[in-house]
């Protein structure tokens, strides 16, 4: 049975690992949007060249799983740590830190880079023709016209993938960061007290993902009132 007093002890000590949680969750999900968008941006073109190396790209992260990505990245560049210090990058790769976040950055970039992608193409062209017929450059357009719209509709599934990389920081612990499931892991190897432990850091992982996606719910009504009052 679980025991509910170690349960409200345990609380304290895994939220301590919160802000670490939250800023990887959050410094990956900015950078990870910011690539994914100009990813999104580059395939709208016809230029081979640059289109296929970007689906390779997506198809590479999004086919393989993140904890696979995430070992790679930390332990498998870090056979190369000659090369990185010559090339003055070993002060990045060797901190499980920064490691996290490349990968964590990169693995939602290749997901959102597919929905803004979408978003983007789902924007009526009648729209794009009428600005034109304004006078309205390209970058214009893109910036006042398609850029509004796609985000817009791209925020449910982005809202989703937001989720994803929240409770995808879990598995920053396995290169020895010590966020809320790295504390919870600790916990368990000394009090074996698995059930109660991880019921704790589900509650707080749980707390966090409600939070998040009632804001976004939130943001999504007041962006788009329409969908609301249909």
């Amino acid at each position: 049975m679980i025991d509910f007093a170690f349960f409200v002890e345990t609380i304290p000590t895994l939220l301590s690992g919160l802000p670490l949680t939250l800023e990887l969750a959050g410094s990956s999900i900015a950078l990870g949007f910011v690539l994914g968008l100009l990813l999104a941006l580059a395939q709208q073109g016809n230029h081979r060249m640059l289109v296929w190396p970007i689906r390779s790209f997506v198809a590479v992260f999004r086919g393989t799983p993140l904890l696979v990505q995430i070992f790679l990245i930390y332990y498998g560049l870090g056979q190369f740590r000659p090369s990185l210090q010559a090339a003055g990058l070993w002060w990045l790769f060797r901190e499980p830190y920064w490691c996290a976040i490349i990968a964590l950055s990169l693995n939602t970039a290749a997901y959102g880079s597919e929905i803004l992608r979408g978003a983007i193409q789902g924007v009526p062209r009648g729209l794009t023709e009428a600005a034109a017929a304004f006078g309205m450059s390209r970058f214009l357009i893109l910036r006042l016209v398609v850029l509004p719209l796609a985000l817009r509709q791209a925020i449910p599934s982005y809202s989703n993938e937001i989720i994803l990389m929240i409770k995808g920081t879990s598995l920053a612990s396995i290169i020895t960061l010590m966020e809320v499931t790295g504390i919870a892991q600790g916990l368990i190897s000394q009090t074996y007290r698995a059930v109660e432990v991880f019921v704790a850091a589900g509650a707080i992982y749980l707390t966090i993902n409600f939070t998040i996606i009632s804001t976004l719910n939130a943001l999504e009504t007041w962006l788009t009132p329409y969908r609301a009052r249909a």
